[in-house]
C-alpha cells in the first residue's frame, strides 16, 4: 500500500461522547485535528499499546495531555478512534483504564 494513500477516519460512537464531554472547546478542536492527521501513514505515529489494549495505538494531543486510542484497519483503509481522554498515570480516570474497562464490556472490538 502506497504510503501516501489517505486512510478514512471513523469515530466509535463512545470515542465522540468522550470528546464531547471535554469542557474546553479549544482542547477539543485540536483534538479533531490531531485525529485527522491519522489519515497519513497511522502505523508510523503515536506508540502501540500492550498487554490488554495490543492491537491498540495511542497518540498525544492538545498539549501532551489527552490521549487519542485508535485501530489502524488496513483492509477498510480506516483509523478507528475508540477512546479520547486524559492520561492521568495510576487514576481510575485514566485514559488506558477507561479502554481497557470499554475492551472487558465488550464495548471495543479487537
Amino acid at each position: 500500500m502506497s504510503a501516501d494513500r489517505a486512510f478514512a477516519i471513523t469515530w466509535t460512537e463512545t470515542a465522540l461522547k468522550l470528546v464531547e464531554a471535554i469542557a474546553d472547546q479549544r482542547a477539543r478542536r485540536v483534538i479533531t485535528q490531531r485525529a485527522d492527521q491519522l489519515a497519513r501513514s497511522p502505523g508510523q505515529q503515536g506508540k502501540p499499546l500492550i498487554g490488554e489494549l495490543a492491537g491498540f495505538r495511542s497518540v498525544r494531543a492538545a498539549g501532551q495531555r489527552y490521549r487519542i486510542v485508535y485501530r489502524v484497519e488496513r483492509r477498510e483503509i480506516t483509523v478507528l478512534i475508540v477512546a479520547v481522554g486524559r492520561r492521568r498515570s495510576g487514576d481510575k480516570g485514566d485514559i488506558y483504564e477507561l479502554a481497557r474497562k470499554l475492551l472487558r464490556q465488550g464495548l471495543l472490538r479487537r
